[in-house]
């Protein structure tokens, strides 16, 4: 009897679980037995492994094979595993020293000719890997930049069976001749994942494209203030007002505001779009925040989460660390909007399905955009709009009460006047200078922060900032008695008194007094309480 063993990497959601792969041989009929749960792209991995493994010039051992995927219980499902299952195969017929496999982690699929392509999700099988205790993992050449962000890993990455075959024994590497210049390279199909994304995009400026600046979007104060806001403290934010006039020229150039991503969040959210094969070839850690702006027919399944199996990560977890604009929210479906209430509060958003239950990242900062009516014209004057008022309550109830309850911040975008427009005035403050102000902010929140799990003001529980970190007295009297009369929830107040740390953070003060209070109040109820919508030396 032969046998010999290497590891692989099954991926749960955004989780990697480490899989042994065992080859057996014994004297029999030619025969190959796949067990352990393997779906059916795995199970076609018998084909696929034996032909390249001739066509890598090794002889398919003639007896009966049985591979085995431990631990059997947990379903394997993709095919990442045929690099694992051919280097077995070989270390059983002692094709390869059984000893160089037990401690390396094989991670591609396998062509008919023994290419080794690439598959998604290679950053969190090789993050599960380390965790595991292994130090050295075999992936395919152009996923190799994505598995070495992982520290303390050895990688190599190869373009054929061939190649592993003579690294594990030592013997010289075959040499190959470059594909043709220009020439397609199929292999990368691998990497993207049809329909994987819902209208996402990584933050970043492409060869021939020209940088989202904030200085393009003509007047808004109170708009600009807002996102400014939104982007220092983490708020959701909600933007209401005509078409054409900037809602989602804002919301686009919020990503490039906020401050980069740490390397721990960067690791998260690279490995979500590489689970999702949205990661494009070559692209190493994603340090930017992401953007992800779904259609307004999406499905509750494509918000969240779902898919065939096991669930795939939804918009919710593509905006991770990054920024989830639902333009024309209202003609969302109520199902999916209200899918968002417990993603918006938790961080995180569980799935369960028949195959199982996934728990997928989700912190991400909500941008709703809204017309006033149905024919976006509508005004507290009435001028210009043809909507019945029966129309215009209904349009406007479809954004829920709850689900507005948890967005910190709204504001009414206006029409942009002719002066701004085509006058000098209409100039703004450009994205670098809005974007060190609200890291600035972010450095002070921190440091306020330090020991705690908490990183931004909409992080931090109500209870510890009404107790732990309160404001100035007598900062909160306009807070109180619109909580008396009703204009504010207690979950409205605990919002207000998160953005009033934030503004106090962007302006500079110790704590917040009644201007930065005064002005949160503003930003979230719509009522003007006599605050210039300027913040420090803001525009």
């Amino acid at each position: 009897m032969a046998f010999a063993r290497t590891c692989a990497v099954t991926l749960v959601g955004v989780e990697g679980v480490v899989v042994e792969v065992q080859a057996d041989l014994e004297p029999g009929v030619a025969a190959f037995t796949l067990v352990g749960l393997p779906d059916k792209s795995l199970t076609e991995s018998r084909d696929r492994v034996r032909s390249a493994v001739v066509n890598s010039g090794a002889d398919w051992p003639q007896k009966k094979l049985t591979v085995g995927l431990s631990p059997a219980a947990v379903p394997k499902a993709g095919s990442g595993f045929d690099l694992a299952v051919a280097c077995a195969v070989l270390g059983a017929a002692e094709r390869i020293d059984p000893r160089e496999l037990a401690d390396v982690v094989m991670i591609g699929e396998l062509g008919l000719d023994g290419r080794v392509r690439p598959v998604p999700g290679v950053l969190p099988a090789v993050l599960a890997a380390a965790d595991a205790g292994f130090k050295k993992v075999v992936v395919p050449e152009v996923t190799a930049a994505e598995a070495k962000l992982v520290p303390g890993i050895s990688v190599l990455g190869v373009r054929t069976l061939a190649q592993v075959i003579a690294v594990l024994n030592d013997e010289p590497v075959p040499h190959e001749e470059p594909d043709d210049t220009g020439r397609p390279d199929a292999s990368l199909a691998g990497l993207h994942v049809p329909g994987a994304g819902v209208g996402t995009g990584l933050s970043g400026v492409g060869e021939h494209e020209r940088p989202l600046d904030l200085a393009d979007v003509v007047g808004q104060l109170s708009a600009r203030t807002a996102i400014e806001v939104a982007a220092a403290g983490g708020h959701h934010l909600f933007l209401s007002g005509p078409p054409g006039a900037g809602k989602t020229m804002l919301a686009e150039r919020l990503p490039a505001i906020m401050p980069p991503l740490t390397r721990a969040d960067a690791l998260e959210v690279t490995a979500v779009h590489s689970v999702a094969g949205m990661l494009p070839p070559g692209r190493g850690l994603v340090d930017m925040p992401p953007y992800c702006a779904p259609h307004h027919s999406a499905t509750m399944q494509s918000l969240i989460g779902g898919g065939n199996g096991l669930p795939r990560p939804g918009a919710v977890s593509l905006a991770h660390r990054g920024v989830l604009f639902m333009d024309e929210a209202p003609e969302f479906s109520p199902r999916a909007l209200d899918s968002l209430r417990q993603p918006l509060e938790s961080g995180h958003v569980i799935v369960a399905r028949a195959a199982g239950v996934v728990r997928l990242p989700a912190r991400f900062q909500m941008v709703l955009a809204a017309n006033p009516c149905p024919c976006g014209q509508f005004t507290l004057l009435g001028d210009g709009c043809d909507c019945l008022p029966a129309m215009v309550r209904r349009y406007q109830a479809r954004l829920s009460g709850p689900l507005l309850d948890r967005v910190d911040i709204k504001v009414e975008v206006d029409r942009v006047t002719r002066t701004e427009l085509v006058g000098q005035r209409g100039g703004g403050e450009s994205t670098a200078v809005v974007a060190d102000r609200v890291r600035a902010a972010r450095e002070r929140t921190l440091a306020r922060l330090e020991g705690t799990p908490w990183r931004t003001n909409a992080e931090v529980p109500g209870h510890e900032l009404r107790t732990r970190w309160r404001a100035a007295p007598g900062a909160l009297d306009g807070a109180e008695r619109d909580l008396e009369h009703g204009l504010l929830t207690a979950r409205g107040l605990d919002r207000v008194l998160r953005v009033a740390w934030t503004i106090a953070d962007l302006a500079g003060h110790a704590r917040p007094d009644h201007t930065d209070v005064d002005l949160a109040l503003q930003l979230r109820t719509g009522i003007s309480r006599g605050v210039p919508m300027v913040i420090g030396a803001g525009v």
